[in-house]
């Protein structure tokens, strides 16, 4: 463990001291069989040091033929240190609800691990109710514990609050490697279960209705490890023409959007999924004419830390950070201008329906493919294999006063056609589906019946390779049977069985 911090400096309640013990030690209070939740939201705020102690404790298990397997629940996707550290000694039996990790998606497809793929605001409810069982022990990182015993939240909040709530024991990480200065920053409120509901009084994006800070009671608290490790290095790559181009269609269509008079000129509350994609199009805002934008979104990566620093960007909520080394540095060395533009908050809160309807956001999200009708596979490799899974995209799309679903046209080198005749895999069906882009151009699918959302993409979206055998299956299909949304159902999928057999859907 990394030594450059004064041990205890950052817990300030003198009842927790005596807590303090090794990763070992905290790793070694895990049993097997146990459900556990864990913090970490793409990449940012995972526990850094007992998930890898766990792996090694549960690497000696089996060496000596004894079983040892974890039920995993954590907020989205993590890093090797977490996910990829326990996928690698088959030390997983169940993963809900997002992830990111190589490794685990190997030991998912290939049935090693049972993976639950949920929308990520139906998490807290569902544990709530008790869908998953009981839930063991709580594994959190913070960035301190101050007198009282509340604890500080680190770079994500993801389903912490439930975590600590519902576990029987806690484990505590805290992480000296981020600025204490991101005390404030966080907005800590959820929801109980029905019918004990009450209106989220969020009516703006930088509305508080929360406490800064986890609670925890002290002899919940069966351990705590200090470190100092940063979280996964998130590497953004700058935009290349496939991107521009895309952005650029998006820009253009919500500049016409302001010009009609259905947007403001300062838009309305701007939501992007993780990636280069979505980070682009989120840079490609700072040099635009939009002002005093706003965003209510999940995750804050570079392109929005940066139209936040350029004044373009005046407030932002969402539930994690995920940043570059370079984003990480810049963060910390303007904490204090961050912190007063930025809410971290419960992925409850941050992607739950009703707040995301009542402020009308702009959401713009990744796919794998598109079918001709506007269903969006988010998930599946020709149908079966996961790839990461449909995190936040859902609450959006369906809840948003728009929903842009983004890719390049093409895949593989031209391979695979991001526009197919039927999807592998729904995950957003043609009814939250309004707008799609690609390099190739942008289709605005609000108002139109099945049959004319299908020329409109294939007009606008399709690859030049794939845009004339897209225009005769569409044919084909309208000289026989229903006509409502025509298919002809023998070769709805077979751009996807001929891949799988060549290597290409050309």
């Amino acid at each position: 463990m990394a030594d450059n911090f004064q041990s205890l400096s950052r817990i300030k309640c003198k009842e927790l001291h005596s807590k303090l013990m090794t990763p070992e030690a905290a790793a070694a209070l895990i049993p097997p069989g146990a459900t556990l939740g864990m913090s970490g939201f793409t990449g940012s705020g995972y526990p850094k040091r007992i998930p890898g102690a766990l792996a090694e404790r549960i690497r000696a298990a089996h060496a000596k033929g004894e079983a040892f397997k974890i039920k995993l629940l954590t907020g989205a996707s993590t890093a090797p240190e977490l996910d990829g550290v326990l996928a690698e000694v088959d030390g997983i039996e169940l993963r809900m609800p997002f992830q990111g990790d190589p490794v685990c998606r190997k030991k998912i497809n290939a049935g090693d691990i049972n993976y639950i793929d949920i929308h990520l605001s139906h998490v807290t409810q569902q544990v709530q109710a008790g869908y998953y069982g009981k839930l063991d022990i709580a594994v959190i990182e913070v960035v301190g514990i101050r007198e009282d015993g509340s604890l500080i939240p680190s770079a994500s909040v993801g389903n912490n609050k439930t975590w600590i709530e519902q576990a029987d024991k806690v484990l505590i990480e805290v992480n000296y490697a981020l600025s204490e200065k991101l005390e404030g920053m966080h907005d800590i409120a959820g929801t109980p279960l029905p019918p004990h509901r009450e209106p989220i009084l969020i009516h703006k994006t930088d509305d508080r209705i929360g406490d800064p800070y986890y609670h925890c009671p002290a002899d919940k608290i069966i351990g705590i490890v200090e470190t100092n490790d940063r979280d996964r290095v998130n590497s953004f790559s700058e935009p290349d023409e496939v991107a521009k181009k895309i952005a650029s269609h998006i820009l253009n269509f919500l500049e016409k959007e302001v010009e009609k008079g259905i947007l403001p000129p300062n838009l309305l509350p701007l939501q992007s999924g993780v990636g280069d994609v979505s980070n682009a199009v989120i840079s490609g805002l700072e040099h635009g004419e939009f002002e005093n934008l706003t965003a209510y979104t999940e995750v804050i990566q570079d392109g929005m830390l940066g139209l936040i620093k350029s004044g373009k960007l005046t407030k932002v909520s969402a539930t994690a950070l995920s940043l570059s080394p370079e984003a990480v540095d810049d963060l910390n060395e303007n904490i204090d201008f961050y912190r007063e533009r930025i809410i971290l908050r419960p992925q409850e809160i941050s992607n739950h329906p009703e707040v995301i309807r009542r402020l009308g956001t702009i959401a713009i999200n990744g796919m794998l493919e598109a079918d001709i009708y506007g269903n969006v596979n988010s998930t599946h490799v020709m149908g079966s294999s996961m790839m990461n899974g449909i995190g936040g995209s859902g609450d959006f799309a369906r809840n948003s006063f728009l929903s842009f679903f983004v890719r390049p046209s093409v895949a593989k080198d031209g391979d695979i056609s991001g526009i197919v005749p039927m999807v592998s895999h729904v995950d957003q069906t043609e009814h939250d589906v309004q707008i799609i882009v690609t390099e190739q151009g942008l289709a605005d699918l609000r108002g139109l019946a099945p049959r004319q959302r299908a020329k409109a993409i294939i007009e606008n979206c399709a690859h030049p390779d794939y845009k004339e055998k897209l225009w005769d299956y569409f044919n084909r299909a309208q000289e026989s049977g229903a006509q409502h949304t025509p298919h002809i159902l023998s070769e709805a999928l077979s751009w996807h069985d001929k891949y799988l057999k060549t290597g290409s859907m050309k």
